[in-house]
């Protein structure tokens, strides 16, 4: 997932043609874009949160344990963001991308079963699929009634189910 928001601060730079930055000029760069979440892209935002330190918790900003005040005010404040879709991705799959990448990252804050779904969901949603609303909530449904020994296995039941259907509906 870091690959992911890694590559899109190297274009960040680039834009603004910066070739090489020192540790100091990359944290301001960062404090510049965190202050603005809302002008730039929520890769852009996630890699500059990945370059500063919480003052609270001393962990990643925005990726610290559950409770730590400035990570989970950093957390929302991700959201403001700029996502656009990709060429040729369903509409709304970048927020797809987007949440199930934030929850990759800071796994801590979600079940068990809600990371696993989000981690096999991932690699669809990066190839430009979308689950349906109806889809989603039905899986959510199975996995959050199942028990605690049988949600992985139902979590995975309902990815390839899902893949299953967005499989079939790509045939011609």
């Amino acid at each position: 997932m870091d690959a992911i928001v890694e590559a899109e601060w190297s274009l960040f730079l680039a834009r603004w043609n910066i070739d090489a930055v020192d540790a100091a000029e990359e944290k301001a760069l960062a404090e510049m874009v965190t202050a603005e979440p809302d002008r730039h892209d929520w890769r852009v935002v996630d890699a500059a949160y990945d370059r500063l330190a919480c003052p609270e918790c001393g962990e990643r900003l925005s990726r610290g344990p559950v409770g730590c005040a400035a990570c989970d005010l950093a957390h929302g404040f991700r959201y403001a963001a700029i996502e656009t879709d990709r060429p040729g991705a369903q509409p709304g799959n970048e927020h797809g991308v987007r949440v199930n990448v934030s929850v990759v990252r800071r796994p801590q804050v979600t079940s068990e079963g809600e990371l696993v779904a989000r981690r096999l969901v991932l690699p669809m949603l990066l190839i430009g699929w979308l689950l349906t609303t109806e889809q989603a909530q039905r899986a959510s449904t199975l996995i959050k009634k199942a028990a605690p020994e049988d949600r992985v296995r139902v979590t995975e039941q309902a990815v390839a189910e899902w893949i299953e259907q967005a499989v079939s509906r790509s045939r011609p």
